[in-house]
């Protein structure tokens, strides 16, 4: 995944529509989780193994686009932030790694 691309293009894209004057750091927050409670919606009353069924190319064809949102308001409200996703998501890892360490291997 190029990200800086991505990025360029989302402010880009964001510029030619004067969308800045309202992608505050709340407001980019609120859409995210919006955006996440669309991908949720999708599954929302599916059992486990319907949820797991991938045959659905109209349901994962949804899905993907609500991960697409998820993203770009993600990817937004970082640069709003300056942070840094891949670092902010390795600093992650590491403090996870630490707070859940892996099972001795046997």
């Amino acid at each position: 995944m190029n990200y800086e691309l991505i990025t360029q293009k989302l402010n880009v894209f964001s510029d030619e529509r004067d969308w800045n004057k309202f992608h505050s750091v709340k407001n980019l927050a609120m859409a995210l989780s919006v955006e996440a409670s669309e991908l949720v919606e999708i599954y929302q009353w599916k059992t486990e193994e319907e949820s797991n069924d991938l045959s659905d190319q109209a349901v994962l064809d949804h899905a993907k686009e609500e991960v697409a949102d998820i993203f770009m308001y993600l990817n937004r409200l970082c640069t709003k932030l300056n942070i840094d996703l891949e670092q902010a998501v390795l600093a992650k890892i590491e403090k996870n790694a630490v707070k859940y360490p892996a099972p001795p291997k046997k």
